[in-house]
């Protein structure tokens, strides 16, 4: 079939002229024009489609916003198709609460949307000296959004409508506190233990394997041993990166890039401040709480006559264990990146002040505000380079968009060389040998599982033609072709030799450690004599990484209602371990410092998996259905 299509393409034109030009006379080209702006859906939801331009849309807003938020951050990360689908999952839970706000009513009223917007630390920022919004910067802001006031402000109210069918849900930590605890107290759980190893590196000398035996051991795993199959092959890429060099920017475009885009190309005014924190639990008494917030009204008094003390009463008081040593300095930090009721109070503040006693889920704060880090406003000349590369790299975008069907029927009309591609397009040929199906390389474009895929299909290996048009990510189209293929084949016996013997004294090695150590567990159960445990160590999940998961997990979930209990623990390669659990210690969590912040996450983690949940649940109801395939997902017919 393929055959014929590149045999007659002329006599498929004319074919096609003939079907699609009376749509032309019955629709219009503007009707064309209309749905391709819009492009397919890619999800649906409570029976309205998601569409292609709504995605892309969404994408870009993505982009603009993580870029304006961390303008160092490597842009390529986020053109992922990972990072794509994620935005339209996101984009799809928007709708999806969206919706259910609808459906329950929840509306947001004026009011509400307008103390939003006064909070909004952007908006904000564009008040003039007499606290009245300049309404032109503010049209700017979301115009570099793709987005009209109007538009933003109708997003926002979705957004707070949404949020009020989640507040419910929210509100359900303070009833997990004591759960919280309870799995607290199991993660920080300690006990001391001693060890005694069967190393496997000690038995390799005991491990004689004959001929006969490495013999058979090389015919058993025969697969292990083989020179996987293999290619050499060439491919174009078409992105953005070889597009931009066909770009020639205009004077004018980059004077309204800069006009547009000032406020965001500054950056965030970010401040550095200390802190003395008084931890106070989820679950503590009020008297409890009474009496730290006292303790904390103390420390104030203290501060009030002697500022220049608060770094010493820092290092003395407070119980934040990543800031207490350093005299309670948390270094530079911009809005947003504290919790609400410290963030605010920072934010408030002039340089050199200390706070009043500010409250938040994790105890009681005292701030003393550092420095201020205010963004300086750049010239046109000084941000000219980051503006170019910002332009140059929209509009390869867009001349991307316009060569990208020229790419993909050349290849495929074309499809037994790829220099009538590259010529056409000024691309580079490249080159990759010995290219191995399982090659994993995310800087290699043939390397992309679905390029591999299409590479060694035996269309691709037989008759070697180039590949289809492999879209790999944002803005991305890899075409290949096979230039030589080597089958995969079994290494002679001789050839591996040695690899087998190391292999197979490894294997025999682990063995004799186990079978020793299961054989002297079984004897120390009988009889136990004390001085063959030497090693005492402290097992706990915070020497995970010293002691190895495998030890750890065996020695935590063993009963320990008789003392001292035996346990043995295989440990792989590595051979094994029997553990005497000599003394449980008891944790208080008033005095590890760990726990209050462990408690916040299991109630945190609690809460995201019940969200999740009723998510789960809406999507359900609201007939959710996301049409866009999932990238390393392929679809199987049924």
């Amino acid at each position: 079939m393929f055959d014929f299509v590149r045999k007659h393409t002329r006599i498929m034109q004319f074919l096609l002229f003939l079907l699609i030009f009376p749509s032309f006379v019955l629709f219009g080209l503007e009707g064309y024009t209309r749905l391709q702006e819009k492009g397919a859906a890619v999800a649906t939801v409570g029976g309205v489609d998601v569409l292609q331009g709504e995605w892309d849309a969404a994408h870009r807003n993505e982009v603009e916003r993580v870029r304006a938020s961390n303008p160092q951050v490597d842009v390529k990360q986020l053109d992922t198709p990972e990072a794509r689908y994620a935005v339209l999952e996101r984009l799809v839970q928007q709708k999806v609460f969206a919706l259910a706000a609808e459906k329950s009513r929840l509306m947001t009223l004026d009011g509400k949307l307008a103390r939003a917007l006064q909070e909004d630390p952007m908006i904000a920022s564009l008040r003039t000296s007499d606290g009245k919004l300049d309404v032109e910067r503010y049209r700017q802001l979301v115009g570099a959004q793709g987005m009209t006031p109007e538009m933003f402000e109708s997003r926002v109210r979705n957004d707070l409508s949404s949020r009020q069918v989640l507040a419910g849900l929210n509100g359900s930590g303070l009833a997990m506190s004591s759960m919280a605890d309870a799995w607290v107290q199991t993660f920080l759980a300690q006990r001391d233990a001693s060890l005694l190893r069967f190393r496997s590196d000690d038995y390799v000398a005991r491990v004689k394997p004959t001929d006969a035996e490495l013999l058979a051991y090389y015919q058993a795993n025969v697969s292990a041993f083989q020179v996987p199959e293999q290619m050499d092959v060439e491919y174009v890429l078409l992105d953005t990166e070889a597009l931009k060099k066909m770009v020639v920017l205009k004077e004018d475009d980059l004077r309204t890039y800069y006009t547009q885009n000032q406020v965001r190309l500054a950056g965030q005014e970010q401040r550095r401040a200390s802190h003395i924190l008084l931890t106070v639990q989820t679950n503590a008494s009020e008297a409890e709480r009474v009496r730290t917030r006292e303790k904390a009204q103390e420390l104030l008094a203290q501060l009030k006559k002697s500022p220049d003390s608060f770094a010493d009463l820092a290092r003395k008081h407070s119980q934040d264990p990543g800031s207490a040593e350093r005299g309670g300095d948390l270094d530079f930090f911009a809005r947003g990146a504290m919790v609400k009721p410290f963030d605010e109070a920072v934010f408030a503040m002039e340089k050199g002040q200390i706070s009043d006693v500010v409250e938040s889920e994790f105890g009681y704060h005292l701030i003393r505000l550092m420095d201020i880090k205010r963004p300086k406003s750049k010239s046109f000349e000084e941000l000219r380079p980051e503006m170019e590369l910002d332009l140059r790299k929209q509009q390869a975008q867009r001349l991307f968009a316009e060569k990208a069907e020229l790419f993909t029927n050349t290849v495929y009309e074309q499809s037994d060389s790829l220099k009538p591609v590259a010529d056409k397009l000024g691309l580079e040929i490249r080159r990759v040998k010995s290219l191995q199906r399982s090659m994993v390389d995310k800087g290699n474009p043939v390397a992309h599982p679905k390029v591999l895929e299409a590479l060694f299909a035996p269309d691709a290996i037989e008759r070697k033609r180039n590949t289809e048009a492999v879209e790999i990510g944002a803005n991305q189209l890899v075409s290949a072709r096979v230039v030589r293929y080597a089958p995969a084949t079994a290494q002679p016996f001789e050839d591996v030799a040695n690899k087998v013997r190391m292999r197979l004294v490894s294997v025999k090695a682990s063995e004799m450690a186990r079978a020793e150590g299961l054989a002297k567990l079984d004897a120390l159960q009988k009889t136990p004599p004390a001085e063959s445990f030497k090693d005492k160590v402290l097992v706990s999940r915070m020497e995970s990484a010293k002691l190895g998961m495998p030890l750890v997990d065996v020695v935590l979930r063993a009963d320990v209602s008789k003392l001292p209990v035996l346990v043995g623990v295989d440990l792989g390669a590595e051979g094994y371990a029997i553990a005497r659990i000599e003394k449980v210690r008891a944790v208080d969590l008033s005095k590890e410092a760990a726990a209050a912040p462990l408690r916040q996450q299991y109630v945190q983690a609690m809460m995201t998996m019940e969200t999740q949940a009723y998510y789960e649940w809406l999507k359900k109801e609201l007939k959710v259905n996301i049409l866009a395939p999932k990238p390393g997902v392929s679809k199987v017919a049924s």
